[in-house]
């Protein structure tokens, strides 16, 4: 027997399984080591890809935005940010350096967990520099332009001000955009509400190309390259995190060029064959991406890649933070079954698509065809119903009423973290 360990929160569900039983992981810890995370991003910023180096880009410019993760992001700022924060200043001491959130379409972030994500230290230099993003206050916003599929493409006033705009940012398998990173600090990032759901529409969630660890022929990736042109995105700074969100790994420069070079180094560690199962236990790799449920869908995806017809995903996500989303929750817990739901997306225009549709869709496109049992904090239990799925307190109950469904011989798969493995 071996000891399955699935993150939850801050904490995590152990389960005993048989020697033979699949357990899908990146090999991405095979890159840990006792280097600081800081000197990896250093070493990257040195010899940036595809562009001049920071302080170049920063001589003569009096100001600089750097977009930086909002509160759901496991991004490693304490790593990126003083390192950035040194060499633009050692091209231009006088420069001045605001940092603007990317809450994307997600909730304003608070100052409690802007301390939490960049420390005291970095948060009190900048607490009069620090800007928020909101995608749903179109006097923040200005329009640049029209984006390849049609949609206005307008984002925050303070990045098209900007002398310089950079961002940080992580690579990871995103479960629509192809990966995370790169251009997508602008569009969804800093985008308005306008841009962000033109360019998550339906018929691009629908679409066979806008899936985990694809980039060539997405159209949704191809979208957010041309915002982040449109935009003047000079230079990023992406790492790559492992299992214990520490940096291991990280690319600077060009927002195309260095972030490709960061997304193929990441395919050779995240991408695993598959292990078909009828049974599939899943999570979104513990806080913060498992705080609600409308991230819940980024760990979904992974188990649906592998769990055989009519099989059962058993997906471990806290959702101390609730719905995530008051809109991803009515879109199906208004509808009387998923299956009404799910073609309600499929027919909404592209114009016509509604807040936090995406997820809700590809959430329905996963429990239309397996029976999912949500494993989450009791006081979520009427939420995890309302969104037409089967709740469970506890991993090892969500297990006897899939084995119960299945057969006690059924056969298993684990995926620890499903946001850390490409499928394929």
């Amino acid at each position: 027997m071996k000891t399955v360990r699935f993150p939850y929160a801050d904490t995590a569900f152990t389960l005993e399984v048989p020697d033979g039983t699949p357990v899908l992981t990146s090999a991405v810890d095979a890159l840990a080591s006792g280097r600081d995370g800081q000197a990896i991003v250093r070493e990257a910023m040195a010899d940036p890809i595809g562009s001049p180096r920071l302080a170049q880009l920063a001589k003569d410019k009096p100001d600089c935005v750097i977009i930086i993760s909002d509160h759901t992001r496991p991004v490693p700022s304490r790593d990126i940010l003083p390192p950035m924060i040194e060499e633009l200043r050692e091209g231009n001491p006088d420069i001045q350096i605001t940092l603007l959130v990317a809450t994307g379409f997600h909730r304003q972030t608070t100052e409690e967990e802007l301390r939490r994500k960049l420390g005291d230290d970095l948060y009190d230099a900048f607490r009069d520099r620090i800007i928020i993003h909101d995608a749903h206050d179109p006097s923040t916003n200005v329009r640049l332009g029209v984006l390849p599929s049609g949609p206005d493409c307008i984002i925050d006033r303070a990045a098209v001000q900007a002398s310089l705009l950079v961002a940080e940012g992580f690579i990871e398998p995103h479960f629509f955009a192809g990966f995370s990173g790169g251009r997508k600090s602008i569009l969804p990032g800093i985008a308005d509400a306008v841009t962000v759901m033109g360019n998550h529409c339906s018929k691009f969630i629908d679409h066979p190309k806008c899936r985990t660890g694809i980039l060539d022929g997405n159209p949704m990736h191809e979208d957010m390259l041309a915002a982040a042109r449109m935009a003047k995105l000079a230079y990023i700074v992406n790492v790559v995190i492992d299992e214990h969100q520490k940096t291991v790994a990280a690319f600077a420069g060009d927002f195309e060029k260095a972030h490709r070079q960061g997304c193929d180094f990441v395919s050779q560690y995240f991408c695993v064959p598959p292990a078909p199962a009828d049974i599939v236990i899943t999570t979104n790799g513990g806080h913060p991406l498992d705080q609600n449920a409308y991230q819940s869908p980024k760990g979904m995806t992974a188990a649906e890649a592998t769990t055989k017809d009519g099989g059962v995903i058993i997906m471990l996500a806290s959702c101390t933070d609730g719905t995530g989303g008051e809109d991803f929750y009515h879109l199906i817990a208004d509808e009387p079954d998923i299956e009404s739901a799910y073609q309600k997306f499929l027919s909404t225009p592209q114009e016509q698509t509604a807040p936090d549709q995406w997820c809700s869709q590809i959430f329905a496109r996963i429990a239309r065809r397996f029976t999912v049992i949500f494993v989450a904090e009791p006081a979520q239990q009427k939420m995890i119903e309302g969104l037409k799925v089967t709740y469970a307190p506890s991993l090892d109950e969500a297990l006897r009423m899939a084995r119960a469904l299945k057969g006690e011989g059924a056969s298993l798969t684990c995926i620890p973290n499903g946001i850390s493995v490409v499928v394929r």
